[in-house]
């Protein structure tokens, strides 16, 4: 990935901050618990014309005893490797530590560009301690404060002068199917991610609750080109008592909210659940695609067809009464059946984007109402004239135009939409049935 630059340094000295200072976002957690930031967080940073990524790490830190210390200096480890240039965080309150010599080693064996950052100078008096820095051997530290945004234009005018030239084929993130990894903590969404592109992207323990970020990886192997999202676990609201969790759940919302395809993992060695539920209603609420992956299929002893067909009578009528939609048995640790997920993915993203021609479309139709008529109502009978498809719209939307709309109710609004989804493939992603005033 080309013009990439990643925060680091050790923790609490601002990188999350500066992050969302730099991207004029709240993407990164922001707390005063040393190691909120668990995973690698990508952003996009737009100064003065010049757009480039930026990536939010961990602190780095040694020989502690927290089981998340050792993936975390891994992953900034991998966004080292990737950045094209490095922004080193320190704390000019605190002055030079141990730590922050170990990260300058580290850094200057790195042979990439480095600007040496010294946050919180949030008052003029914090300016004299930022001289001290020049004692890591990486030139000069730059004054900013992540909180009120001080020195961060001329920060950022040095970051864009050290830039390599951008390539003119980059698309925007916005043009670029999104597939969601959703589902209650601990189902095996970032093993998932991780088995997709083939590397520890995602940081994965047995903890429920690993990831708190919703993080964006681009795919773009064997003809695909989409975004992963992965996010963290969503609990039941009486199970949240963090506050970092509490931010790490809304944006998983926020990740559902703004993706194309959902793809919802359930822990096949724990069934359908509650919490399964609620998250399905969110994403039908959202009228977004749905894959429903059916994880840790490994670890389950009775394989026959049968049990399969009972899990996915289970699932559909716990989700009913939508129903159409794919469901895959999957294990991310043997990676069976995981590239059939994508596949699955793309077609439902595809299905969202299916038009109908306005005349096959009213002569299918007219028959199956012709076949079975609105029901009468008080001796006033509906006749449905013209049907068309809605251009455009980011769910496939059929307008049905009639003499008395308000007479057409749910039941009859359900068979017109099987009738739909019988003769077109819209399996995967919801559709709107309007009954329109001729």
């Amino acid at each position: 990935m080309g013009q990439l630059v990643a925060i680091v340094g050790r923790p609490n000295v601002g990188k999350s901050t500066l992050f969302n200072r730099l991207t004029q976002s709240r993407s990164a957690i922001v707390d005063d618990t040393a190691g909120t930031t668990r995973d690698r967080q990508y952003g996009k940073v737009d100064w003065n014309g010049k757009e480039f990524s930026i990536v939010d790490t961990g602190g780095w830190v040694v020989n502690s005893d927290d089981i998340f210390e050792e993936e975390i200096n891994k992953q900034v480890h991998v966004a080292i490797e990737q950045a094209d240039e490095i922004l080193f965080v320190v704390d000019a309150m605190n002055g030079v530590t141990d730590l922050d010599d170990r990260v300058a080693v580290i850094l200057r064996r790195s042979k990439k560009p480095v600007i040496l950052v010294a946050n919180k100078v949030d008052s003029n008096d914090w300016l004299y301690n930022v001289p001290e820095f020049y004692s890591l051997g990486l030139g000069e530290p730059y004054p900013v404060s992540a909180v009120n945004g001080f020195g961060t234009g001329d920060l950022l005018d040095e970051v864009v002068k050290k830039l390599p030239e951008k390539e003119d084929d980059e698309e925007a993130l916005d043009d670029i199917p999104k597939f969601a990894i959703v589902g209650r903590p601990n189902a095996g969404k970032s093993s998932i991610v991780n088995a997709f592109i083939g590397e520890d992207r995602h940081i994965v323990t047995d903890i429920a609750g690993t990831t708190r970020d919703s993080i964006y990886t681009r795919y773009n192997k064997f003809g695909f080109d989409f975004y992963l999202v992965d996010t963290a676990g969503i609990r039941k609201k009486a199970k949240v008592n963090e506050d970092i969790e509490y931010y790490s759940v809304i944006r998983s919302i926020r990740a559902i909210e703004a993706s194309d395809v959902c793809i919802l993992m359930i822990d096949a060695t724990r069934g359908i659940e509650g919490q399964d539920t609620n998250i399905f209603s969110l994403i039908q609420r959202n009228k977004k695609g749905l894959v429903v992956c059916v994880n840790k299929w490994d670890l389950v002893e009775n394989k026959s067809q049968e049990a399969i067909r009972h899990f996915e009578n289970a699932i559909r009528e716990r989700f009913a009464p939508f129903v159409d939609f794919p469901i895959i048995f999957t294990s991310a640790v043997t990676k069976q059946r995981i590239f059939k997920v994508l596949e699955t993915a793309v077609q439902v993203y595809q299905n969202r984007k299916r038009t109908v021609p306005t005349s096959q479309l009213n002569t299918v139709m007219q028959e199956a109402i012709a076949a079975y008529p609105p029901p009468a109502n008080k001796g006033k009978y509906v006749k449905i004239k013209y049907i068309t498809m809605l251009k455009g719209a980011q769910v496939p939307t059929f307008i049905f135009f009639c003499n008395l709309p308000q007479w057409v109710k749910e039941p009859y609004r359900r068979y017109l939409e099987n009738k739909i989804r019988a003769n077109w493939d819209f399996t995967g992603t919801p559709i709107n049935v309007f009954m329109r005033e001729k």
